[in-house]
């Protein structure tokens, strides 16, 4: 694609330090870091140990140990809502967030191990901290909420929620999947438990990466178990971070990448977020002002992330999102994987085109997008 509105799900394209990083791990030091104690493993293992401190500082975290690499942010989250949950728990989320949530809690659920509430948010698209508040029972032992909405870039008031997690005891556990490399992060001032990210979005890295921050102090139950390198006398898993829950080879050139791809993103982020909210702001603004187009995502340029989802007309998603695709200009139409966000905006049957702004776009990709939107407009029409 020579026009790419797509970040949201992937970012492209990375910087040439990533590729470089990933090659580079594939080609100098192709060894399994914390295995043995030769060169190539020992160098190898300062690769990982650099990304480690790389993402304890993005994240504002007390300690490298507690960032926890993991396949993705699906794998993070499912290691942080099925190590957190025991039979009979309450657990609180919301309508806005992705199945990457939803799934692992409505499995459980089903299953009857734990109980749910889903939170709907206000007219405005965010939740209301209050609602959160007033669902917490006895039992409930964990909240799940989106950093920001990966339909309409909402950013949620995750320091509020908090907060309230914080007074009520309640483990607190955020999405950041739109959110770490995008928008300011510290977890210490959000007062999460646990911060789940991908790397393969805002922090630039390679796909098959993520991670998982843990507060010190905080246990989850294993999702897999085996060889880490360290305590091999024992037969049981280490009960040490980060080992305990990185079993099994840990994906070398994908940290390797995501770990170039902190470094660029901590040397540019002011650079980065202002960049991105000016063609966010660009974008908003030039479909705002084309007859027949709806904006789902909010109209504050400080309340989204770099997505604005619209319709334009009477079209469904899928049929912009392909004509764009014939010009060149990707986007994302559908359901972006979150049935409840649509359900709230009423576009469950004909989704919403997604356009998600990166680092490396321009104004000009931006006009290219709205004059190509007025064209759809004029010669394409719905069928039936």
């Amino acid at each position: 694609m020579s026009i790419y509105f797509d970040n949201a799900a992937t970012s492209n394209p990375k910087p040439p330090a990533v590729v470089e990083a990933v090659a580079g791990a594939l080609t100098r030091f192709n060894a399994n870091p914390g295995r043995s104690g030769h060169r190539l493993a020992l160098e190898a293992g300062r690769v990982v140990l650099d990304a480690r401190q790389r993402l304890k500082e993005l994240l504002g975290a007390e300690d490298a140990t507690g960032v926890i690499f993991t396949l993705n942010c699906t794998d993070a989250l499912n290691l942080a809502i099925k190590g957190s949950l025991r039979y009979g728990d309450h657990v609180i989320t919301t309508m806005l967030e992705h199945n990457s949530v939803l799934r692992p809690l409505n499995e459980l659920a089903q299953r009857g191990r734990i109980s749910l509430t889903t939170i709907p948010p206000r007219d405005n698209g965010f939740i209301d901290p209050g609602d959160i508040a007033a669902a917490i029972r006895a039992n409930t032992r964990l909240i799940v909420v989106t950093h920001a909405s990966n339909v309409t870039g909402a950013i949620q008031p995750v320091a509020a929620i908090g907060q309230v997690a914080r007074e009520n005891g309640v483990r607190y556990l955020i999405d950041g999947a739109q959110a770490l490399g995008g928008l300011p992060v510290n977890v210490q001032a959000l007062r999460c438990d646990l911060y789940a990210f991908p790397g393969h979005k805002s922090l630039l890295g390679p796909q098959g990466t993520g991670g998982l921050y843990i507060r010190p102090g905080i246990e989850l139950y294993t999702l897999r178990e085996g060889g880490t390198g360290t305590g091999s006398d024992s037969v049981l898993q280490p009960r040490e971070l980060p080992e305990r829950y990185e079993s099994g080879t840990v994906n070398l050139p994908g940290i390797a990448g995501l770990g170039a791809g902190c470094e660029y993103v901590s040397g540019h982020l002011s650079a980065i977020m202002s960049h991105e909210r000016e063609l966010t702001a660009a974008l908003y603004e030039g479909l705002s002002q084309m007859e027949g187009v709806e904006i789902y995502s909010p109209a504050e340029e400080a309340a989204r992330a770099g997505i604005v989802s619209f319709n334009l007309g009477d079209f469904s998603s899928s049929q912009v999102a392909d004509a764009l695709a014939q010009e060149d200009i990707a986007v994302r139409g559908g359901l972006h994987c979150a049935p409840g966000a649509h359900r709230v905006l009423g576009t469950l049957r004909r989704g919403a085109v997604r356009a998600s702004v990166g680092h490396a776009n321009t104004f000009e990709e931006v006009e290219q997008l709205l004059r190509t939107l007025r064209e759809i407009s004029v010669a394409y029409r719905p069928t039936s």
